[in-house]
């Protein structure tokens, strides 16, 4: 006797029906973080809308215009105070993008690849990351220990973690209770060279002060 398995096929409104609930829950998705980054950074998302409004009230060449005007406002600012532009237009993007593409697109994940999940009665705790905090060689990460963790658990992983996290190296420190802070070093500060000021005719010594 032989047994013939058959494959039933899928149903084509099964599939496009699954594909109209992906693309909506992309574009709620979506959505949902243009409005956090447009509150997040005013000074780019108003001119956006005000540019947008000019387009729909008085036409192309006035959307043009307000683009225009407000891309000059943004270089002169950029030119006449840096840090003011560094703190809050560059700074704050690179934070948010650097703490979304390095730690929370994919930290239950890694966490779950190094171990340090917690699992009972069949279900995966999720570890709670509180806060990153990302520096130009350094980055911070405060994460809720679970139940059952202890400090050993985390200073045995560090090597796991350097790797998932792509960093040189991570040290794992208790910063309160079940509050445990990894330090993830991407880079060394001290390896980009540092300008001295030029001293005009070098060193000299003051013979009549000594």
């Amino acid at each position: 006797m032989t047994n013939k398995t058959t494959h039933k096929p899928n149903d084509p409104f099964d599939l496009l029906g699954l594909a109209v609930l992906n693309l909506g829950a992309w574009m709620i998705t979506g959505a949902a973080v243009t409005m956090w980054w447009a509150v997040l950074f005013p000074m780019v998302s108003v001119p956006l809308a005000l540019a947008v409004t000019a387009g729909i009230v008085a036409g192309p060449m006035a959307a043009a215009v307000v683009v225009g005007v407000s891309a000059a406002g943004m270089v002169l600012w950029r030119r006449r105070s840096p840090e003011t532009f560094e703190r809050w237009v560059s700074r704050r993007a690179r934070h948010r993008f650097l703490t979304w593409l390095r730690y929370r697109r994919r930290w239950t994940r890694l966490m779950t690849a190094c171990h340090l999940s917690v699992t009972t009665d069949d279900r995966t705790a999720a570890l709670r990351l509180l806060g990153v905090q990302i520096g130009d060689s350094v980055d911070r990460v405060r994460v809720r220990m679970l139940p059952g963790h202890c400090p050993a658990d985390w200073e045995n992983r560090t090597d796991h973690l350097a790797h998932a996290f792509g960093a040189q190296e991570c040290r794992a420190t208790i910063a309160g209770p079940a509050l445990v802070e990894l330090a993830f070093r991407h880079g060394d500060s001290l390896a980009d060279p540092i300008e001295l000021p030029h001293i005009e005719g070098g060193l000299s010594w003051n013979m009549d002060a000594a």
